[in-house]
C-alpha cells in the first residue's frame, strides 16, 4: 500500500512537472511511454512475484487516491497545486511563444490542432488553449469571445490588455 501511495504521488508531481500534454497520446512514442509509465508503475505497486492480492491492493488503492484526490480538486485552494492551469497558447492569430515553451508543446503540435480544427491558416484562429486535460481547444477568428471564460487561463489577462490596448490605439476613421 505504501509503495502505491508513492508511485501515486510521484505520478502526480511527474504530470504537474512535465504538464498535462504527458498523458494524452499524440504520437507512437508517447503511446510507450504511456504504456512503460503502466508497467513500471504495476510492478512497484504489485511486487515481485506479483501476487493478485497484491493486485486488487494496488488497484484498490489507487482508486482510493484518485476519489480522495477528486474531492480535493473541487476545492479552488486545492486545485491549482494538483492540476496546472489552462494555458492560452494563441490569441488573435500570435503563437506565443513563452506559454508554448511553458506548456512543453511544439510548433507541429499547433499545427495539428489548427488542422484537426478544420482551419488553413493560424491567423484563422482567435483563441487557442491547452487545457488541464492536455486537450487543445481553438475558437476560430470572428467568434465573440467573453472574457470570462479566460479568466483562468494562463496568460489571457495580457493578451486581452494588449488587444484593448492595440484596438485604443488605432487610427479611427473621421
Amino acid at each position: 500500500m505504501a509503495a502505491t501511495l508513492g508511485i501515486y504521488l510521484a505520478f502526480m508531481v511527474l504530470v504537474k512537472i512535465f504538464g498535462s500534454r504527458v498523458l494524452t497520446s499524440v504520437t507512437a512514442s508517447d503511446a510507450v511511454i504511456i504504456i512503460m509509465f503502466g508497467a513500471v508503475s504495476g510492478r512497484v505497486i504489485a511486487g515481485n512475484p506479483p501476487t493478485l492480492a497484491a493486485g486488487i491492493i494496488g488497484l484498490t488503492t489507487l482508486m482510493v487516491l484518485e476519489a480522495t484526490f477528486g474531492t480535493v480538486r473541487r476545492f479552488i485552494g486545492w486545485s491549482r497545486f494538483i492540476d496546472r492551469p489552462p494555458v492560452l497558447l494563441m490569441f488573435a492569430g500570435e503563437v506565443f511563444e513563452k506559454n508554448i515553451n511553458y506548456a512543453h508543446i511544439s510548433r507541429n503540435d499547433i499545427s495539428s490542432a489548427v488542422r484537426k480544427a478544420g482551419l488553413g491558416r493560424l491567423s484563422d484562429v482567435q483563441v487557442m488553449i491547452l487545457e488541464p486535460t492536455g486537450q487543445i481547444s481553438i475558437i476560430r477568428a470572428g467568434q465573440p469571445v467573453d472574457p470570462k471564460i479566460l479568466s483562468d487561463v494562463r496568460g489571457a489577462k495580457e493578451a486581452l490588455e494588449a488587444r484593448k490596448q492595440a484596438l485604443e490605439e488605432e487610427p479611427t476613421e473621421g
